[in-house]
This record gives structure tokens, C-alpha cells and sequence, in this order.
């Protein structure tokens, strides 16, 4: 087993990556989101399987979109923590907004979010 997984860059290299920074955090005793891609349509910027690991404290490793909905889904993974109600989430857009709310590509994509006992 690889020990670099514990590096900075948030464009990690295999969604395994993702998954040993989320049970090495889990195992030092921080609460945690785990937001995996189980869907996409059309263009999508990330494959279904993709991850993104959460912390109580705001940290997070991983990628769900590349950087587009990031922001919202580590805004809603903090709730999720907090009350341990998983969530399903879902971002869409058509072409003519597409570069307003940042998910260029136009596609659609599904998010599982749930907290890791």
C-alpha cells in the first residue's frame, strides 16, 4: 500500500485514494461525508465512482465535478454530519446556463452523501 496518499493535491491520482484518506480520518476520530458520483447523463466532468471525503472541520480530498459543485456539496455534506441523514443530490443544467452556475460541460450528474460510522 502507497503512503502518498496523505498529500496535498486535491486532484488525486485513483478513487482509492479518496477511500484511505477517508478511513485514515475516520480512524483518528473526525466526523466525516462521504460523497460518491452514482449517476451521470450527457457530458459529465467526473465518472460515476468518483469521491469526495468531507470533514466536520471544512477539509476535503476528492472530486465530484472537477471543481464545479464542490462548494454545494461540501455546504450540504456538513449537515449530513451533523444530523447523519443521508442525502441525494442532484445537478443539472441546460446549455444556456450552463456557464453561470459553473457545470460547463451541460450534463447531469447524481450525488450519494452520507456520513461514515
Amino acid at each position: 500500500m502507497k503512503e502518498s496518499f496523505l498529500i496535498e493535491d486535491r486532484y488525486l491520482r485513483s478513487p482509492n485514494d479518496v477511500l484511505r484518506i477517508a478511513l485514515a480520518w475516520h480512524e483518528n476520530g473526525k466526523e466525516i461525508a462521504l460523497a460518491t458520483v452514482i449517476g451521470t447523463w450527457g457530458s459529465s466532468p467526473r465518472p460515476i465512482g468518483s469521491y469526495l471525503v468531507i470533514a466536520k472541520n471544512g477539509e476535503f480530498e476528492g472530486s465530484v465535478s472537477g471543481g464545479c459543485v464542490e462548494g454545494a456539496v461540501i455546504s450540504a455534506a456538513k449537515e449530513v454530519i451533523e444530523t447523519g441523514q443521508q442525502q441525494l443530490l442532484k445537478f443539472g443544467v441546460t446549455n444556456d446556463e450552463a456557464w453561470e452556475v459553473g457545470l460547463a460541460c451541460g450534463g447531469e450528474i447524481e450525488v450519494l452523501l452520507e456520513k461514515v460510522r
